[in-house]
């Protein structure tokens, strides 16, 4: 019999999962994980902050909200020969995916949207996976950007429903369920996740993830966050998240949207090597690699490669049209265009 994802979980069922004594917990999850997924293969993810600071939103965990005074300093959109070069590098150290973030509520269509849907479609071009999170955006833009070759569109809800507005006011959580959905619409996966340490409760973690789980289909990624407390945010002084609380909750994940990437994502540097071994045992499969995530520390790829190596792990590798290079002129082209713009190559 095919396998069919559940769609109707509740917050209390979640609930339930979550406080499960921790070794059928993580058996469960783990059972789950090795039917669906490799697990000893872990995705390689890259992420390049292309426009930096200055956002309107008043997120309260975020550095770039331009309501607080943070050592991120605001810069305009990089450019193009920039970005493609850095995903090059992301190609050549193991990342079959690279993901582009803009600090801003919303897309504008002109010159800097033109530009991400250029940078898209040269990048997929190359056979990568694309993924962009560009804040709010309408359905026909969500078309342009699947025209241009976009693998994925990241809108993370960040925490339950309930707990949203002490987090962030000037958006509201209806606008990014709608914004989810004009991503479906166009026929582009769903990367959305949350953020954990802001203060919400287990019950707003285990609603965030209700929420998530009910999506039909499941997100193809679920980024889970370690809040990273940065000096001038509302969130500085926030305590740190026990560990285990971090791999109950990829074990959920994992349970209740077994198909999805399982992402552990921001807040590797908190962790020791010992958590995050327990946080692939308990399903996460994609990391993203490299020594800055947008604007926060993040574990260098080196390391990573070493942890999953002591673990008899492996990064996975290109697989399928998706990854391969999927045509040479164009991976040429890529070359070219970012070799014009880079000054030791002249």
């Amino acid at each position: 019999m095919a396998f069919r994802p559940r769609y109707n979980w509740t917050t209390d069922e979640v609930s339930d999962i979550y406080h499960l004594p921790f070794p059928e917990l993580i058996f469960q999850s783990s059972t789950l994980h090795r039917q669906h997924h490799d697990p000893t293969r872990v995705q390689f993810c890259t992420l390049l902050s292309i426009k930096t600071g200055g956002c309107p939103e008043d997120c309260g965990y975020c550095p770039q909200s331009a309501h607080y005074e943070t050592p991120v300093d605001r810069s305009e959109m990089l450019e193009t020969g920039i970005i493609l070069k850095a995903a090059l590098k992301a190609r050549e150290e193991g990342a079959t995916r690279f993901c582009m973030g803009a600090a801003w509520r919303e897309v504008k269509e002109g010159k800097d949207f033109d530009q991400v849907l250029h940078v898209v479609e040269e990048i997929a071009g190359t056979g990568m996976e694309v993924c962009v999170t560009l804040g709010m955006l309408t359905d026909s833009q969500a078309k342009q950007l699947k025209k241009a070759g976009l693998t994925a569109y990241n809108h993370n809800l960040d925490t339950s429903e309930e707990f949203y507005s002490k987090i962030i006011t000037t958006r509201t959580y209806q606008e990014r369920l709608d914004t989810i959905s004009h991503v479906m619409n166009a026929g582009i996966s769903v990367c959305s996740g949350g953020i954990i340490g802001m203060g919400e409760t287990i019950q707003d973690r285990c609603a965030m993830l209700a929420q998530l789980a009910r999506i039909n289909p499941h997100p193809e990624s679920v980024p889970i966050n370690l809040l990273i407390p940065v000096k001038g945010t509302p969130l500085e002084d926030a305590p740190p998240v026990d560990s285990f609380d971090l791999v109950r909750m990829i074990a959920a994940a994992r349970i209740l949207m077994p198909l999805s990437r399982i992402r552990l994502s921001a807040g590797r540097l908190l962790l020791t090597r010992e958590a995050q071994a327990l946080c692939f045992l308990a399903g996460a499969n994609s990391i993203f690699t490299g020594d800055t995530l947008l604007t926060t520390p993040n574990p260098e790829v080196d390391f990573d490669v070493r942890l999953l190596s002591d673990l008899g792990m492996k990064k996975e590798e290109a697989i399928g049209p998706t990854c391969a290079i999927a045509d040479k002129r164009s991976a040429e082209r890529f070359v070219r265009s970012f070799r014009a713009s880079d000054p030791k190559t002249k």
